[in-house]
Order: C-alpha cells, then structure tokens, then sequence
C-alpha cells in the first residue's frame, strides 16, 4: 500500500473508544480548519461501525463550525432507528465539548427493484488527461514570479489522496471566467482493501474537493487565493450503486445558483462502466471580501 493511500485508510480508521463513540484525527493541509470532506467520511465510518449488512444508501450534513486541524474529533453516533430494511443514524462531530458538524444517515440492506438513470456524458478517457496536481505543478514552476501565501503553498504541495483528472483544467491559482460546469474523472490513488463501506467512506471523502470551486467559476474568484471566504455549509449524498473508490469515477458537476453569499452545486458520479453510482449536493459560504480587506489596508 502506498504511503498517500495508507494515511487516507488510517485517516478513515477511527478509535472506538466506547459504544457508539469515536475518535478520529485530522491530516495536515495547510488550511486553517479540517477539511469538510474528510469529517463527512469519518462521520459516515462511525455510523457504519454501528449497522451490520446494510450500506448506505443517503446521508445529509450540516458543518456547523471549523474543525480544529490540530485536535481529535470525537464522533458520537445516535441509533435512532433500526428497522426491517432500514437503519437511521444520528452523527454528531465533536471538539472541545461543541459540535462542529451534525449528520444523518440512512442504511438499507440490499433489495432488487425497478431501475432507470441519466447515461453518463461523453468524457475523454482518464488516461489521456494529466492530473490536477501536475497541471498545478507546472504553472507554479513556469510563474517562478507568482506570489502564494505559506499556508496556499503547504496545500498545493502535499502529494493528495485522491487523484483528481479534470476533463478541462481550471485553475485555481490563476482562475478566469468560466461557465459553472466541468467534469473530472477521480481515484484512490491506490488499491484499496475491498470493504463496501470503505469504498463509499472514500467517496464521501472525495466528494467535497470540486463542489465549491464548481460554484466560483463564473466569478473567476478560487478559495485558494486572498478577497474570498469559503466554507461548507451543507452537503448530501445519495448512494444509488455498488461502489469502487480505487477505480475511475467521473464526476459531472454544475453550479445552477448563487445568491446572498451561498453558491449552490450538484454532481452526478458514474464508474468507469456508465453505472450511475451517487448524486451529491452541497450549498456552501462564497463571501466576496475584497473590499473589506481594501478597506482594512
């Protein structure tokens, strides 16, 4: 196992500290507060310690405050119900004593019944695109001029745990305006172990990375770079198929919406095969603080 994908698995390998109680710890980005990707999958690892047979089939979450990169998370799982198909789970993410994040989840064991979906767009394949971190790469080392803040350049730099390859770069460092709409093909950047519940844990995980950035493109603005605040407000997942994390997964992204400092954006995540495998939804925090910080100066 590769050292990127060995921290991604230990990431997502919480501490049982007693019944329904969890204890997970946070990977350094260089970001002032954790990751919201990376609580959702951990959020949904401590749900899933608590049901047996069943797999997720839908989760929505609420990011309530920023997480501390620096201080464990302690998960505390509520059985709310557990039914003859269905089991529901109640998810609070803890630090000093507050909840930094509240998530419910609902398990179904597996059924057979009446199929349809949306075919998957036509993609180029993944292997004739380059990934987001060597496109990144290369415009750093051809603008040796250009000036990131430390914390930017920690994050650019760490090798990722998810392999991300857009159909159409767009780049964070240096956006421009674009219509909000792109598609990237993503990965473990590893052969995971062949557990389900892993394999949607890392989906989970990935799924936060494009959203947001989905929802800045017609503003040519990027979380990355000075005069703009981003976080996560909400996000949902819906799992329709039998997913593999450590395989191509193509993410068909758009962002219809954004008003009153909330962008909005959707994704549709088909396997390599043409399976539609999740929907996912987040509405996050866009604040335009240019003229704050001009006004601070």
């Amino acid at each position: 196992m590769s050292g990127p994908l060995e921290e991604l698995v230990q990431l997502l390998d919480l501490e049982t500290l007693e019944q329904n109680l969890f204890r997970g710890h946070s990977r350094e980005l260089g970001r002032r507060s954790v990751y919201g990707g990376q609580v959702l999958g951990q959020a949904l690892v401590a749900a899933g310690r608590t049901v047996e047979g069943a797999e997720p089939h839908s989760l929505h979450g609420y990011f309530l405050r920023p997480g501390d990169p620096h201080t464990p998370i302690v998960y505390e799982v509520d059985r709310v119900r557990d039914g003859r198909h269905f089991f529901t789970r109640r998810v609070q993410a803890i630090q000093f004593g507050r909840p930094i994040f509240t998530m419910i989840c609902s398990f179904q064991l597996p059924e057979s019944g009446l199929e349809h979906q949306t075919p998957m767009p036509d993609a180029p394949d993944p292997e004739t695109l380059r990934t987001e971190y060597e496109q990144r790469e290369e415009w750093i080392a051809a603008h040796p001029d250009a000036v990131l803040p430390e914390r930017v350049q920690r994050m650019v730099h760490r090798p990722p745990l998810i392999e991300f390859r857009p159909v159409r770069w767009w780049n964070l460092l240096d956006p421009d305006v674009q219509p909000p709409r792109r598609m990237v093909w993503f990965r473990a950047v590893g052969v995971l172990p062949p557990e389900p519940m892993l394999h949607c844990c890392v989906l989970a995980y990935a799924s936060d990375v494009p959203l947001l950035a989905t929802a800045l493109m017609p503003h040519a603005r990027s979380h990355l770079l000075p005069g703009t605040a981003c976080a996560s407000i909400d996000h949902a997942i819906w799992f329709h198929r039998a997913i593999h994390a450590d395989e191509w997964l193509l993410y068909c992204l758009e962002s219809p919406t954004a008003q009153a400092a909330r962008g909005f954006a959707r994704g549709l995540i088909y396997d390599r095969g043409g399976a539609l495998v999740a929907s996912v939804a987040q509405e996050g925090l866009m604040r335009d603080q240019r003229g704050r910080d001009e006004a601070s100066a």
